[in-house]
C-alpha cells in the first residue's frame, strides 16, 4: 500500500488554484475548488499536454492544446479530442497539509 505524501500546506492553496506535484515519480495536478481538494495525473489521454497550464471551470479542467476537457472527480474525458480518462489520486487534509496518494497500484 502507498503512503500519503505531503505536498503543500493548505494555505497555500487559494480557491480556484493548481499546484503541480510528484509522487512516487508521477506528476499530479493538485486544485482546491472552493475549499475542496482535487487531485489528477498532470497529463492530457489525447496528446500528453500538461493539465496544470489548463482553465479550471467549476470542477472541469480543460487541456491548453486542443481543448479537451475532463472531471476532477472521476478524471472522465468529458469533450473530443480526448476519449481515454485520466488518473485520479486521493487527497486528504491534515494538521493545515495536503496529503496525496497514488494508489494505483494497491
Amino acid at each position: 500500500m502507498s503512503e500519503w505524501t505531503d505536498v503543500a500546506a493548505v494555505a497555500d492553496f487559494l480557491p480556484g488554484s493548481c499546484r503541480q506535484v510528484e509522487v512516487d515519480g508521477v506528476a499530479i495536478a493538485v486544485f482546491n475548488v472552493d475549499g475542496r481538494y482535487y487531485a489528477i495525473e498532470d497529463v492530457c489521454s489525447h496528446e500528453a499536454e500538461t493539465l496544470s497550464n489548463g482553465q479550471l471551470s467549476g470542477l472541469e479542467i480543460t487541456c491548453p492544446r486542443h481543448a479537451a476537457r475532463f472531471s476532477l472527480v472521476t478524471g472522465e474525458a468529458l469533450s473530443p479530442p480526448a476519449y481515454e480518462p485520466i488518473a485520479t489520486f486521493p487527497v486528504r487534509l491534515e494538521n493545515g497539509r495536503v496529503l496525496v496518494r497514488d494508489d494505483h497500484f494497491d
